[in-house]
This record gives structure tokens, C-alpha cells and sequence, in this order.
């Protein structure tokens, strides 16, 4: 059985690796949290370091907060990259900015290393599950030997063309998903102010054409008040960043967007940026003098 590196056991990171591990995967896993790579041991992974995991392993993903921890991790003294094989395959499934991607490819094309930039969709209960959504970015030959591997982890994987594709992509899908739990938020705000139970204004549209995957996930969780992180605002506050950044290098307006970033700000500021980005209804919340909850007021 080959050997797989999985590098990055965090909220998505360690159900993912779990997955893979139960469809008969090998894997060689790294974290700089002990006790994930503990919790990673004891269903079936093995521990080891940077280097070890660059020697021994053909394919290696990663999944990590930014860009800057993925260069880090890759090209660092004694990084991934200082001892991968040629012919290797790094997956990049961080959400992370095309420029990063290119950037990390580049350098791992000097030794002969393939990357793909492999950015997910669908949050904690779909890494769990296993029905994740890939966005990959490269070329066809390289996707086709690693697309079995992807389908370990998610329900759908497409190659949307080459490097940094894949998270132009992913910021794509994340202005969509965000922009819908905004507006959720101040639509579930609108009608608790109103006076009309939020619980029962979500049964009534969920069926018509504003219902969603987003509404059925996030609605309940603002009524209930339920905030547990699924997907934090942080990294979506960061994806959103990204978002800017990109479409400003490229001058492409991104004008709610950037609305939404400082709404995001707001919630920084306000400490709730490890809540789950249902968390976006109480700037709504904070404007109106409502909570939203069962019942309505």
C-alpha cells in the first residue's frame, strides 16, 4: 500500500484524514497540535515529521489556515520540499489565493514535484460525512491519478482548469455562501423585528425559490442560537480578504463583498471570530435591538 501524507488536522483536516484512513488509506500525518496527531493515531494513522512524510510519501495533501502556513510547511529548512521525491504530488486543499498556489507550484516544479490547489467546499458536517466538494486546479493527467483519493474525502471532485483555478473557484463559492448567510441573517432579523415568529418565516420560504443548502444549514442554528463552529468566521473572514485582494489585482469590482468584509470586521472587533459565520445575523441583530430566536419577541 503507498504511503499518503496528510498534513493539517484541524476542523476539516481530521475528519478528512479519518475518512481516507477507513476506505484504505495509509497515511502519515503532521500537526503542530500533539494531540490531534494523538486523536489521528488511534484510528489507524502514523505520526511523523515533515521530512519523513516528503521521503516516504507519493502523494501528500495538505489542508491548512493560509497561505503563508502552506509555504511555510512546504519550503521551510526543514519542510516538505527538502526531502519530497521527484515525481511526487502535493494537493493544496487550503483556502488560499491563486497568487500563493501558482507560487507554491512554481517552486515545486524546479524539483519535480506536480501541485494541484484543491480547495474544498461544504464545512465540519461534510468532511465528516464524506461529501465533500473539491474545486481542483492543474493539469488533467496529474487530477485523474489523485481524483480516487479525493473521492475518499467528498462526493464530487471537478477540474475547473489549471493552477490557482481551483481557488478562484473557492473564493467564487465563498462570496456565495457568505453573502447568502448575510442576508439570511437580516432577512431572520427583518421578521423577528416584525413581530412574525423567524422559526416559522423559515418553514414557509425554505420550499420556494430563496430556499438553499446555506438556509437549511445556517437558519436553524441562528434560531437556536446554536454558534458552535462548523465554519469559523475567521476563515471566512480571511477568504473574503482573499477575495479582495484577488479581484483588486485584477481590478474586478467586488463592491458587496466589501461590504461584507467589514461587516466581518465588526464581528472581530466585537470577539466572535471563532463562532460559526451564522454569526454574521448578529451585526443585523445589533442594529435593530432583536435577537432572533424561537418564538420570536
Amino acid at each position: 500500500m503507498n504511503k499518503i501524507g496528510f498534513i493539517g488536522l484541524g476542523i476539516m483536516g481530521r475528519p478528512m484524514a479519518k475518512n481516507m484512513i477507513a476506505k484504505g488509506s495509509q497515511l502519515l500525518v503532521f500537526d503542530v497540535d500533539q494531540h490531534a496527531v494523538s486523536e489521528a493515531v488511534k484510528y489507524g494513522a502514523i505520526a511523523a515529521t515533515l521530512q519523513e512524510i516528503g521521503e516516504a510519501c507519493d502523494v501528500i495533501f495538505t489542508i491548512l489556515p493560509n497561505g503563508s502556513i502552506v509555504k511555510d510547511i512546504l519550503f521551510k529548512q526543514d519542510g516538505v520540499a527538502s526531502t519530497i521525491k521527484s515525481g511526487a504530488i502535493v494537493v493544496d486543499m487550503s483556502s488560499v489565493t491563486p497568487v500563493e498556489s501558482k507560487f507554491c507550484s512554481e517552486m515545486l516544479e524546479q524539483k519535480g514535484v506536480h501541485f494541484l490547489d484543491a480547495p474544498v467546499s461544504g464545512g465540519e458536517p461534510k468532511a465528516i460525512d464524506g461529501t465533500l466538494s473539491f474545486m481542483v486546479g492543474g493539469k488533467e493527467s496529474i487530477f485523474e491519478q489523485v481524483k480516487p483519493l479525493l473521492m475518499q474525502m467528498g462526493a464530487c471532485a471537478v477540474l475547473v482548469g489549471d493552477v490557482g483555478s481551483g481557488c478562484i473557484t473557492k473564493l467564487a463559492n465563498q462570496i456565495i455562501v457568505n453573502m447568502n448567510i448575510a442576508a439570511l441573517g437580516e432577512a431572520m432579523v427583518f421578521a423577528t423585528k416584525a413581530g412574525v415568529d423567524p422559526e416559522k418565516v423559515f418553514m414557509a420560504i425554505r420550499g420556494g425559490l430563496a430556499g438553499s443548502a446555506v438556509m437549511d444549514a445556517k437558519a436553524p442554528m441562528m434560531i437556536n442560537r446554536d454558534f458552535k463552529p462548523g465554519g469559523k468566521i475567521s476563515i471566512n473572514h480571511k477568504d473574503i480578504k482573499n477575495v479582495l485582494a484577488t479581484a483588486h489585482e485584477m481590478d474586478i469590482p467586488v463592491p458587496l463583498s466589501a461590504q461584507l468584509f467589514e461587516i466581518m470586521q465588526g464581528l472581530k472587533l466585537r470577539g466572535l471570530m471563532e463562532e460559526d459565520h451564522s454569526s454574521l445575523v448578529k451585526h443585523f441583530e445589533l442594529l435593530a435591538d432583536v435577537e432572533v430566536k424561537k418564538g420570536g419577541l
